[in-house]
């Protein structure tokens, strides 16, 4: 590596100056104008503000379990964002460029340990930089936001055979995404495996060993709060509960099953092993070429630079898939299946689409400096080359919404003043989707919104679902004294009304609802022309009134009589 010092240093800027503008993109969009936040950071960040304000959500069943949930290293971080005066959803826009300024870092080096030519690692950062931002998951700033970075540099450490980068980064992980922990594991394990005269053998290299008991140590510790701890929300949902739960199907909330077994298996959002974003950017179809240039491996000299570390590729695809198979057949102990592929296919792919082009390029050049009497032959590597350039650092351009950071904007901005000029321990009832943008942008306690309503673990969900299914019945009950029980009962303050909720379309066009007995009842109501309890108490009990948005004390439905 010593006489490539000064190149590598050059192409490692250029690299880290590409994730910058990079960055610079997203926080343009991010602060472009009031109110944006992440669509998931809605779910993982709302309920920091309460280290802002300690009376913020008291009691709030939602808020507390995604607090319960949310890993010790993802909390902390921000903590000390809000120690250094920056509110949570700022926080959680600046932090993905850095992030992403890591991710490029460690992904560089990972890529020269690999094959170490210095233009190798800045085409991986290239790829990989993409792909991160023509997908969501580094936007969103949550726990798999800092998984990128952090099993980036475990896979660094791990080829550099690092024990303290190996066991620190280890920890790291299960501080911010435990489930990814389970993959460094058997990837160290696999490390202690050699294949050698036709047949699998102990390494013969102590050091393997060392880091592997550091590292399984280390996994062991991070890993046994949640062993030996039980979730006050829990437990987990079964496969056999989920199979009888709505939510888990076609309109449901959480989509698992599919009847067809290519989306199970493979391409289901949540269940498949291949995520729709594998090849984005479609240049990473490249490494698709791989295979045929090992055929023809004399007409790429390059081969033989790559080291033996490229066999990581190896041990992490196979970790990657065990677990597939073992979060399968544990469903849903281990959480969501996808998240174990999704990550290691991107580093994989990644990779071996900078190996690829880095071959072409090279045997390109070889043939442009090699026929000077062939003009033909220089004009055509000329050409390649430039074509080949110019796709790989233009294609953000040709892509609508580069970067991808899938923010949503909080509109209702009176509603929002409204709410947060009532006492902060009220209780707002709504079936409209804006309930999903309160308790972000009112800062007020949503007695169920479907953003929340994730079916994990049945000792959230069942409340959840009992929330839901009575306020369906209140909101289009005929019966007063119903929807007068249903306020008393979970101490509803306000309810939050779009004018469109009494009319059949609103329901017809709500799939979620629909996949509920209690939303076809409520449907058959409107559709005989029932007269709505609810609907019947807005003109005497509206306190705040836009013209797509009633807000009404439900304080005062309380005191009238049937």
């Amino acid at each position: 590596m010593k006489k490539y010092t000064s190149q590598t240093r050059l192409w490692l800027f250029l690299s880290m100056s590409l994730a910058t503008l990079y960055g610079i993109l997203s926080l343009k969009q991010a602060f472009a104008e009031p109110n944006l936040v992440h669509n998931d950071a809605r779910q993982h960040i709302f309920w920091m503000l309460r280290f802002i304000d300690p009376d913020l959500f008291p009691n709030d069943l939602i808020a507390d379990y995604f607090q319960s949930v949310a890993p010790r290293g993802y909390t902390l971080v921000y903590k000390l964002g809000i120690i250094l005066g920056i509110n949570p959803f700022d926080f959680a826009k600046i932090l993905p460029p850095i992030l992403g300024l890591f991710v490029t870092y460690y992904f560089f080096r990972l890529c020269l340990e690999i094959l170490p030519i210095p233009v190798t690692g800045f085409i991986g950062c290239l790829i990989i930089n993409q792909a991160l931002w023509l997908k969501d998951d580094l936007a969103s700033g949550t726990p798999r936001a800092f998984i990128n970075p952090l099993f980036i540099a475990f896979l660094y450490y791990l080829v550099k055979h690092s024990r303290l980068g190996v066991c620190v980064t280890v920890a790291a992980i299960g501080l911010f995404y435990p489930q990814y922990v389970f993959i460094a594991a058997i990837m160290l394990i696999l490390r202690v495996i050699h294949w050698e005269n036709g047949r699998f053998q102990p390494s013969k290299n102590h050091l393997n060993y060392q880091i592997l008991a550091g590292g399984l140590l280390v996994a062991l510790i991070v890993l046994l709060p949640y062993i030996i701890t039980s979730s006050e929300f829990g437990p987990t949902i079964t496969r056999a509960q989920a199979m009888n739960s709505p939510e888990f199907f076609e309109g449901g909330r959480s989509r698992f099953f599919h009847d067809n077994f290519m989306d199970i298996w493979f391409t289901g959002r949540r269940s498949g092993m291949f995520h729709s974003s594998l090849f984005t950017p479609a240049t990473q179809c490249v490494a698709l070429l791989l295979p045929f240039l090992l055929i023809f491996r004399r007409q790429f000299p390059l081969w033989k630079y790559i080291t033996p570390q490229v066999w990581v590729l190896l041990q992490l695809l196979i970790s990657s898939v065990l677990m597939f198979f073992a979060s399968h057949a544990l469903l849903f102990k281990l959480h969501l299946l996808g998240r174990y592929t999704e990550l290691s296919f991107r580093i994989i792919i990644a990779v071996l689409t900078a190996i690829s082009l880095s071959l072409i390029l090279d045997t390109l050049l070889r043939v442009f400096r090699n026929n000077h009497s062939y003009r033909v032959y220089r004009w055509l590597a000329v050409t390649l080359i430039t074509v080949i350039v110019a796709i790989l650092l233009l294609y953000p351009a040709f892509v609508p919404y580069f970067p991808l950071v899938r923010y949503e904007k909080g509109r209702m901005t009176e509603v929002y003043d409204f709410c947060q000029q009532q006492g902060k321990d009220i209780v707002i009832a709504s079936l409209s989707a804006e309930a999903d943008q309160l308790p972000t942008f009112a800062q007020r306690t949503v007695l169920m919104a479907r953003e929340y309503a994730i079916p994990y673990h049945l000792g959230y969900y069942h409340q959840i679902l009992a929330r839901t299914l009575d306020m369906i019945n209140a909101h289009y009950t005929d019966d007063l004294p119903k929807l007068q029980n249903f306020i008393s009962q979970y101490n509803v303050d306000f309810w939050l009304i779009d004018p469109a909720a009494f009319t059949p379309e609103y329901i017809k066009n709500n799939h979620w609802m629909l996949i509920f007995p209690e939303g076809q009842k409520a449907l058959d109501l409107l559709e005989q022309n029932s007269a709505i309890a609810l609907y019947e108490q807005v003109n005497i009990c509206t306190v705040f009134e836009q013209p797509n948005w009633w807000i009404v004390d439900a304080k005062c439905i309380l005191n009238n009589p049937e």
